[in-house]
């Protein structure tokens, strides 16, 4: 084993991508993930419950920016809350956009992988909600806008992760959304 490098999670999800994208992830193991990363299982499954999880590392970041964000935002409607409020905190996948693209087709390739992410989006959208009734939003509309900025913002980064580089930054890109969706409603 080589002298002990810093950020083992970090080094681990990258690995796991890149091995997802060039052999599939079922044909991925643990050990080659931690080989890649230079770390043993040992370490992997201490970052990580299973090699799914390896994809999905910021999403607890992501989803605690946004019931953050939606705590500290000023007035306005629920939707348009819910929904900035996710744009602003996706601004963190900003500088790893090749990355994002990358993690969106081996999502796209594995069935398992797929079902994880609506989880992942159902969780988010249950947190969004219940940030939105602490704030005094009664249901059934804290639980419609939550789930409307979570569809906004698969949208949104769609339509990010397809764009070129020179596109704007995914919260352009995640606002654009919404304001198609009030265009419709319109």
């Amino acid at each position: 084993m080589a002298r002990w490098e810093p950020d083992a999670r970090g080094r681990l999800a990258v690995a796991a991508l890149e091995l997802y994208a060039e052999r599939g992830y079922d044909r991925t193991t643990v050990a080659d993930i931690a080989e890649r990363a230079g770390v043993t299982e040992r370490t992997f499954f201490r970052q990580f419950a299973d090699k799914r999880e390896a994809l999905f590392d910021g999403s607890n970041a992501l989803q605690n920016a946004v019931v953050q964000n939606i705590a500290d935002a000023s007035d306005g409607s629920p939707v348009d809350i819910a929904a900035e409020a996710i744009a602003r905190a996706a601004t963190m996948l900003d500088e790893r956009r090749p990355y994002a693209q990358l993690r969106a087709q081996v999502i796209a390739a594995n069935a398992s992988l797929q079902e994880r992410e609506l989880l992942k989006m159902a969780t988010l959208g249950t947190a969004a909600a219940d940030a939105l009734r602490a704030r005094g939003v009664a249901d059934p509309a804290a639980t419609l806008a939550a789930e409307t900025a979570v569809t906004v913002f698969k949208v949104g980064f769609e339509h990010w992760i397809a764009a070129d580089l020179a596109t704007p930054g995914i919260a352009d890109s995640v606002r654009a959304a919404l304001a198609s969706l009030k265009s419709l409603t319109a």
